[in-house]
């Protein structure tokens, strides 16, 4: 078998086995295995356990369940909903102000998580039945949450670039740092979107029970400050190379366990139970991708298929903007159908020799593969957060999700070209913080 026949065949049958719903790691899993077993035979049996083991046994993965329970933390309890309130009450007199509020909360608790599953969820669950109750229509409700939601892979902590970062060998501590002003720009192109959607639409809401004093206004803060406190330590020590992202991770999840239990006095187990058990499943369900996802990569060196498409790729006489842009029509196909995880684990080992020979900076690069996979995330076939949106909101149907998403793909469209004729956007923070990259 070839490898251009043996990787068609491994792709289609990956699809085919998507396509019965079978969950994403099982079905990479045995589309790995069953492509191993017929150039293997039956010794397949002694790598898969140990291939799957190695993919995942890395010291610096422990930050991803950490990330993880942090964003639990916050959404499990009623911090979350302080956090919205406290940006609710000081933007409620701008038109489509709710709608700012929701992509604002999406970035900050973007910053607790690192997670666009999470941010989705606990945003989308206090957003939309607030935004439909003052009459937002169902697009603009869930399109804004949908997209904001996407930000949790940007803007740091992000638990993409700690994977990219690890299968790359390139700094998460500048990964981080490259994805602080891109986040903040997308932030700022999701709201003036936001903001011209809802004057466009007069969306004007002036009602007499909105009114804060400024009173109300500052009630919320000291509630919210230290969470905000945490972030930015967090972000400090990993940047001024105190800590590793594991032991930041580690310390910024107890850190936001102690805060809430002393500011909303939760001592009960049953408290926490749903809390961890959430955290729990979240992580377990990213590790397995992992998994699978190394042993697909391992199925796909293993057959020659990641090499002959190098080959293949280097060979092409085309500009580096060319390829380029056939490498992002790649990963935004590839989006449509695989987590953020599972691409940049497949995809990052193999593209990464190839986009640093054709002179791309490989940070910029993990900051263009993000936003991609954050465009994924919102359009299906298997778009995770309308999917999200899909279980929190059942009474919205899925095309006004759909249609509420689709301005939201074109900004982030707009926003990857802005990033290749300005790449500095991206070098210029970790080029301060950390010097130039090696």
């Amino acid at each position: 078998m070839t490898p251009t026949t043996a990787g068609i065949s491994i792709i289609v049958g990956l699809c085919l086995l998507l396509g019965t719903g079978m969950p994403i790691a099982f079905a990479l899993g045995l589309a790995a295995i069953t492509g191993l077993f017929l150039d293997m035979g039956p010794d397949v049996i002694y790598v898969i356990t140990e291939t799957m083991f190695a993919g995942i046994a890395n010291l610096a993965y422990v930050a991803i369940p950490m990330f993880v329970l942090m964003g639990a933390i916050v959404a499990g309890t009623p911090a979350g909903g302080d956090l919205y309130k406290a940006l609710d009450r000081w933007l409620y007199k701008v038109p489509g102000g709710l709608v700012l509020s929701n992509i604002g909360a999406c970035a900050i608790f973007s910053g607790m998580t690192g997670s666009s599953p999470a941010t989705c969820a606990a945003i989308g669950k206090m957003g939309i039945p607030e935004m439909t109750k003052r009459g937002y229509p169902n697009t603009v409700a869930t399109g804004s949450i949908a997209a904001g939601g996407t930000l949790g892979i940007l803007i740091p902590p992000s638990v993409t670039m700690i994977v990219y970062g690890i299968s790359t060998q390139t700094s998460i501590g500048r990964l981080f740092l490259a994805g602080v002003l891109p986040g903040i720009m997308l932030t700022a192109m999701f709201m003036a979107w936001a903001l011209f959607d809802a004057r466009r639409k007069g969306f004007r809401f002036k009602v007499g029970s909105l009114s804060y004093s400024l009173k109300e206004k500052l009630a919320t803060l000291p509630r919210v400050l230290p969470l905000l406190l945490i972030i930015t330590g967090m972000l400090f020590v990993l940047y001024g190379g105190v800590a590793t992202p594991s032991e930041a991770a580690g310390a910024g999840a107890l850190l936001t366990l102690v805060v809430v239990v002393l500011v909303y006095r939760l001592f009960r187990i049953r408290d926490f139970t749903g809390i961890f058990g959430s955290a729990m499943r979240e992580s377990v369900m990213i590790m397995m991708i992992m998994a699978s996802a190394e042993l697909f990569a391992f199925a796909l060196s293993s057959l020659y298929i990641t090499q002959s498409l190098a080959a293949t790729i280097a060979s092409l006489q085309i500009s580096p903007w060319a390829l380029m842009a056939i490498i992002n029509v790649f990963l935004l196909v590839a989006g449509m159908f695989l987590p953020p995880v599972a691409i940049i684990v497949m995809a990052a080992p193999l593209l990464f020799p190839i986009i640093t020979q054709a002179g791309f900076d490989p940070y910029w690069f993990a900051v263009v593969l993000t936003i991609n996979m954050e465009i994924g995330l919102i359009t299906p076939p298997v778009g995770l957060n309308l999917f999200v949106l899909n279980s929190i909101a059942p009474d919205v149907p899925t095309k006004d999700i759909l249609w509420g998403a689709l301005p939201y793909v074109l900004v982030m469209l707009f926003a990857i070209v802005l990033l290749c004729i300005f790449p500095q956007i991206v070098t210029i923070l970790p080029e301060l913080v950390m010097g130039p990259a090696i």
